[in-house]
């Protein structure tokens, strides 16, 4: 069982605090400040694509999913979203966040579809937005390939190293579509290092607030 602690951050959104790992699932300077820099900016808005298809690695908290299912809506940009996650929350936890308070105040519903959608299938949430959760671990599951784009979000490497490691970059690289993008908040060599070695053309970028840099990869 793992303990999770309802916290604000610096933005005024929430994030979760696990004690056990002393870690936050998100940036203790905005939670939505992060989730906007490093996977709609720096990620989504990258992609010229009709349609585009992506990969979560980490669901967590939902945040990541409602921004991208709010900016594809705006963009009238089609997108198929697949996300994994090892440990889901529960419902009554889903509902104490506050992201819809503060992004989308009449959206609350769309948010909790996001939470109460089955596992291991696909749901249509949105006109644009496809959603398909996959529970388990990303080092096991058979992921999706032609993936466009790549929200790395897994803890970090010092809390949770099985998620940074060589293989799953590998595989990572084989599912990613030509011109694919991965990115994630990470700026640590050895993850820049394990990306390059799976064939990616990394880049170091500006990081979020709190945070000097990040990487952005890409597969040509």
């Amino acid at each position: 069982m793992i303990t999770r602690e309802l916290q604000l951050t610096a933005d005024g959104s929430h994030t979760l605090f696990i004690p056990e790992m002393d870690e936050h699932y998100h940036s203790v300077n905005g939670a939505i400040q992060e989730s906007r820099h490093v996977f709609i900016e720096a990620g989504l808005l990258q992609i010229k694509k009709t349609d585009v298809r992506i990969l979560e690695i980490g669901f967590g908290t939902g945040l990541n999913a409602f921004m991208t299912l709010l900016k594809t809506e705006a963009l009238n940009l089609p997108v198929s979203y697949y996300s994994l996650e090892r440990y889901p929350l529960d419902e009554q936890l889903a509902r104490t966040l506050n992201y819809t308070s503060q992004l989308a105040p009449d959206r609350d519903a769309d948010f909790m579809a996001l939470h109460q959608a089955p596992w291991d299938e696909s749901v249509r949430i949105t006109s644009t937005f496809t959603l398909h959760k996959m529970e388990g671990d990303a080092n096991r599951l058979e992921l999706p390939d032609q993936i466009d784009l790549i929200y790395f979000d897994a803890f970090a490497p010092e809390k949770q190293p099985d998620m940074w490691n060589q293989e799953l970059f590998d595989h990572l690289y084989t599912c990613t579509s030509a011109g694919g993008v991965l990115t994630t908040y990470c700026a640590k060599g050895i993850v820049r290092r394990m990306m390059q070695k799976a064939g990616y053309s990394v880049e170091r970028i500006p990081g979020p607030p709190g945070k000097r840099e990040m990487l952005r990869a890409r597969k040509l």
